[in-house]
C-alpha cells in the first residue's frame, strides 16, 4: 500500500442485496461516521453503478471511486456533510 491510498474507516458487504437497499444501507452508515471518514462498500446489484454517483450528487458527499470488477463492483464514499 502506498502512502496515498486511502484507508477506508468501514467496509459494507451489500452483495445481493437489490435496488433500493444498497443506498438505503449507504446512506445509513454515513450518518454514523465523522465528516471526512470513508466507507468502502462491496456490491452486486449493477444498479448501484447509477445509483450511488447519484446517491452521492443528491447528498453532498463525495464518490471517491467506483470500479466494476469481475465478481462485484466496489466503491468509495467519503462523508462530507
Amino acid at each position: 500500500m502506498t502512502t496515498t491510498e486511502l484507508v477506508p474507516t468501514l467496509t459494507l458487504d451489500l452483495k445481493g442485496l437489490l435496488c433500493p437497499m444498497p443506498v438505503v444501507r449507504i446512506a445509513q452508515a454515513v450518518k454514523k461516521l465523522q465528516i471526512g471518514e470513508t466507507i468502502e462498500a462491496l456490491a452486486t446489484d449493477p444498479g448501484v453503478l447509477a445509483d450511488i454517483p447519484a446517491w452521492a450528487r443528491t447528498t453532498g458527499n463525495e464518490l471517491v471511486s467506483l470500479e466494476k470488477r469481475s465478481s462485484d463492483i466496489r466503491f468509495v464514499v467519503k462523508r462530507t456533510k
